[in-house]
């Protein structure tokens, strides 16, 4: 059951696209390492495709060569499928010090015919504990859906195929956490059967192995960050030089908010 967008949203939505950014080229190689589990990845079509896959022996992981500081980022992907109980892919933005910043997909595998679960989390300032699950109203293992995640200084949200699913303001003036460092794009396929389905109830089925998990649109819509220097962030929040920082990334649009209500209707 799907969520019917406005033709007006989708033709905003794809003016984005279009408009002029500082995104990097779209293979693999060019902005992505794989970061374990290399005997499991395989890159196909010139690097515009990688298959993830996970057996008994190992998982495996990319992530970006570059940490940003602000962006519009994006994947498609394509779910494992059948049996994927304990399965767990995810597509996150994570920072590397002692305060911890993370931005959250995990798609939680389910035994064959039951619904995939998307959780999404954000950790700020070390401070987590903010997980929300919703059911996909489509089959993510059928063909590629494409998942985002906007970040700007007002406001984070996650989008499944342009729907926005989830929003989290900046709130610092009334003394909440909000992420600041700098991130990497991180991706996983993994074994989460201790707590992914049912709770950790419902095994991985090792009989369905290996599993595999596909990607493609690997270009980036980032300004690249400083690691070193946490303050030259500040750098990324420019409106001029990254179209995502614009007045109409600062908040949900009429439309926008009445797919997001949809959506959170059903949760």
């Amino acid at each position: 059951m799907g969520f019917p967008l406005p033709s007006i949203f989708e033709f905003v939505l794809l003016s984005w696209g279009l408009a002029s950014c500082r995104g990097s080229g779209g293979s693999f190689d060019a902005n992505y390492d794989i970061t374990w589990g290399s005997n499991n990845v395989v890159s196909s079509n010139r690097g515009r495709e990688v298959q993830l896959s996970m057996d008994q022996s190992s998982g495996s992981g990319f992530g970006s060569k570059l940490s940003y500081g602000s962006g519009f980022f994006h994947l498609r992907i394509k779910l494992p499928d059948k049996d994927s109980a304990g399965v767990v892919t995810a597509f996150y933005l994570t920072s590397h010090s002692g305060r911890h910043d993370e931005l959250d997909f995990e798609f939680l595998g389910n035994r064959e015919g039951k619904p995939y679960t998307l959780q999404t989390n954000v950790f700020s300032n070390g401070q987590g504990n903010r997980e929300q699950r919703l059911r996909l109203w489509f089959d993510p293992t059928a063909d590629f859906h494409t998942y985002k995640i906007l970040w700007n200084q007002h406001q984070i949200v996650f989008y499944v195929d342009n729907i926005p699913i989830r929003v989290f303001k900046n709130n610092t003036s009334i003394g909440v956490n909000y992420p600041t460092q700098p991130l990497q794009i991180e991706v996983s396929l993994w074994d989460g059967d201790s707590w992914a389905t049912d709770g950790g109830q419902t095994k991985t089925d090792w009989s369905h192995a290996p599993f595999k998990a596909y990607f493609q649109g690997f270009n980036i819509d980032g300004c690249p960050a400083d690691t070193q220097n946490h303050s030259n962030t500040e750098q990324c929040y420019s409106s001029s030089d990254y179209w995502w920082n614009r007045n109409k990334f600062w908040k949900l649009d009429s439309n926008q908010q009445k797919a997001y209500r949809d959506v959170r209707n059903k949760m």
